[in-house]
């Protein structure tokens, strides 16, 4: 499902290509020089096309390098029927893997930043996440809880931002940006002890 943010009024259809080309030098540019000091015009040159077909496609920088770090095809957990068990430990690996993209670790100190002074930005953002993984692990989660096996009054909501939040501090503490298995198993263990029955 793709949510980009599209603005100005309708005529031609988009090309995927310039859609592509425009990503992918974003993807580059913001490990290469960082998200201070990216701007659209560079984006548009390393693309092969012009800032105004940028700014026809997102609404500023922060829409696109957003898209480009965590685009709709990036890892996600596969919730399934599985043991709860398993679905959790794949919700801390999927988010373990897609904050710890080179290209998440350079714009997320600048997204954030924006992200909490930009009320239509951050339900942009938010829409996106939802949309995709998780959208994904609250179905899970809830799933989980209706039929009994998580403990009544779990909210999803608050397991899902606490995974967020542990990786993105665990990050933090790491500057080699490794978060290796053992990590995984002890978040995920955790989760559980609060999540499953007595």
């Amino acid at each position: 499902m793709t949510t980009t943010v599209q603005t100005g009024a309708a005529g031609r259809p988009r090309d995927p290509r310039i859609d592509r080309a425009v990503l992918r030098a974003t993807e580059e540019l913001v490990v290469e020089v960082g998200y201070a000091d990216l701007t659209v015009a560079a984006i548009a040159e390393r693309a092969g096309t012009t800032k105004a077909a940028i700014y026809r496609r997102w609404p500023g920088k922060a829409y696109l390098v957003h898209e480009a770090a965590f685009p709709d095809d990036a890892p996600g957990p596969v919730a399934g029927d599985g043991p709860l068990a398993d679905d959790v430990r794949g919700m801390v690996v999927a988010c373990r893997d897609i904050f710890s993209r080179p290209v998440a670790r350079a714009a997320l100190p600048g997204l954030l930043a924006e992200v909490v002074g930009d009320p239509v930005l951050n339900g942009a953002v938010l829409a996106r996440f939802q949309a995709g993984t998780w959208g994904a692990m609250h179905e899970r989660l809830t799933r989980a809880v209706a039929s009994g096996e998580a403990r009544p009054g779990v909210d999803p909501d608050v397991l899902i931002e606490t995974v967020g939040g542990a990786t993105l501090l665990a990050l933090l503490n790491r500057p080699d940006g490794v978060l290796d298995d053992a990590w995984v198993e002890a978040l995920a263990g955790l989760l559980l002890d609060g999540l499953l029955p007595a």
